[in-house]
């Protein structure tokens, strides 16, 4: 529901491990699932608009364990009747600039942790552009999607995309440079020319270098590392494009 564009995601162990963008919804689908076909596998399904007999159609030749949309057409009952292990959900009417949820609660031994929830969106004039190149706008779009998707991954999360697809996560990796090698790893195309999506500051360039050497143009990232001139060095040497957001996702 981040999307104004129609959207496909694949959750994993809470993890989003595909992710599209488009009006196609079958299209939009077969893309996210290409992501990781192999994660996708029992995975979660989520789609902001109601899924159609044609996708429902797909989504039953492979198990997953859930389907969560807002609705379902009735030749989708129909074909995901004959699935007896799947689970629809109704996703309510929910805008998440509008989240009322006050506290973000863990449960531990003995107790809670308790925060405030990320709530934080793509807020176009909070960002800086730190580098000496500018992002053209393809890799501005390209990075707000991906900065939206970093948001859900837990960090350390780095997250690769171009033209509207994800095209690698990394996700929960103790070191943010793994989480980058780990996001090339299951990249499911080339990398030449896509952006980079990092939920928290790079305390160390070791993650910008990774990205240039498989063509990144342009990251997005919240800033604010005692070594962020460090950091700024590895991308105008690499001619990368670098926005700033000022501040950070970083779940756990």
């Amino acid at each position: 529901k981040e999307f104004d564009k129609g959207a496909a995601v694949i959750i994993k162990h809470t993890n989003p491990c595909g992710v599209a963008l488009g009006e196609d919804q079958l299209k939009t689908f077969m893309v996210a699932r290409e992501v990781d076909p192999t994660s996708a596998f029992g995975g979660i399904l989520g789609f902001n608009r109601p899924v159609t007999a044609e996708t429902a159609e797909e989504i039953v030749k492979n198990f997953v364990e859930a389907v969560v949309a807002p609705g379902f057409e009735p030749e989708a009952l129909k074909l995901f009747a004959t699935k007896k292990n799947v689970r629809l959900m109704l996703m309510p009417e929910w805008n998440p600039a509008e989240n009322t949820a006050k506290l973000d609660l863990k449960r531990i031994g003995g107790g809670l942790l308790v925060q405030s929830p990320d709530t934080l969106t793509y807020v176009e004039d909070q960002l800086k552009v730190a580098s000496e190149r500018n992002p053209d706008s393809r890799e501005i779009e390209d990075m707000k999607f991906a900065w939206i998707v970093a948001k859900h991954v837990k960090s350390n999360a780095i997250v690769y995309a171009k033209d509207q697809e994800i095209l690698g996560i990394g996700a929960g990796q103790m070191s943010r440079v793994d989480s980058a090698r780990v996001a090339v790893e299951k990249a499911c195309k080339p990398l030449q020319g896509a952006v980079m999506a990092s939920d928290a500051f790079f305390p160390f360039r070791d993650s910008v270098d990774e990205a240039a050497k498989h063509g990144i143009t342009a990251i997005i990232s919240p800033g604010g590392s005692i070594r962020d001139e460090e950091v700024l060095q590895a991308a105008n040497e690499n001619k990368i494009a670098m926005l700033f957001t000022g501040t950070r996702h970083f779940k756990h």
